[in-house]
């Protein structure tokens, strides 16, 4: 499951990336958003893209193709 398949109001944690550019895991984990971390889905976009996450404490808006690249489990 990824970023991109929950739904508004959803937690999970992050627990790696699918394979694929490595440019978006670089910008990510930058970012904070690493293995472990907790996350919630503040909003979606009307069209689905962009997706607004809550992680760390602040909020972080990922395209839905960067937002696909990130494993997650739902809490």
């Amino acid at each position: 499951m990824t970023i991109g398949d929950l739904a508004v109001g959803e937690q999970a944690r992050v627990i790696g990336y699918q394979k694929g550019p490595i440019a978006y895991r670089s910008r990510l984990l930058a970012m904070g958003v690493i293995r472990g971390a907790l996350l919630r889905i503040r909003r979606v976009a009307p069209m689905g893209d962009p997706v607004e996450v809550v992680i760390r404490g602040f909020a972080l808006v990922l395209r839905r193709e960067e937002a696909s690249a990130v494993r997650v489990e739902r809490i």
